[in-house]
This record gives structure tokens, sequence and C-alpha cells, in this order.
């Protein structure tokens, strides 16, 4: 009868063990997937930083060029509009 409880708790501890092992990879490929998420928004963010500076550039550009124009945040709403 022994033996039988025996063979018994092995296959419960195997299941157990599957079962943390199938939890293991499902972490991995989690990671794996935040990586990748995480190298996309670091891509999107040097694209936007540099459409920011892009953008910084122009206005000063504008504002060498048009002294007379005021830093009115109605005139540069136009500007942007324009661009």
């Amino acid at each position: 009868m022994l033996f039988y409880a025996l063979i018994g708790l092995s296959f419960v501890l195997l299941g157990i063990t599957g079962l943390q092992f199938t939890y293991m990879f499902y972490l991995d490929r989690l990671h794996t997937e935040r990586k990748k998420y995480l190298r996309e928004l670091e891509a999107k963010n040097a694209k936007l930083a540099a459409q920011l500076a892009d953008a910084k550039t122009r206005i000063d550009l504008i504002e060498a060029t048009y002294p007379e124009i005021k830093k009115d945040d109605e005139v540069w709403a136009e500007v942007i509009e324009e661009a």
C-alpha cells in the first residue's frame, strides 16, 4: 500500500514540476516581449526627440528672421498649424 502512495506522490510532484516549468517558460516569453516593446518605445522616443530638436531649430530660425513676432501662444499656434 505504501508503494502505491509513493507512486501517487511522485506523480503529484511531477505535475507540480511541469507546472513550474510551464510558468517559467511563460515568464521568459513575457520578458522577451517586454524587452521588444521597450526597444520599440526607445525608437519612438528617439524619433520624437529628433522631431523636437528640428522644431526648436525652426523656431530659433523664425525668431532670428522675424524678431518682431511676439512669443505669444496664439502666434505660435498659427505657425504650427501652417507647418
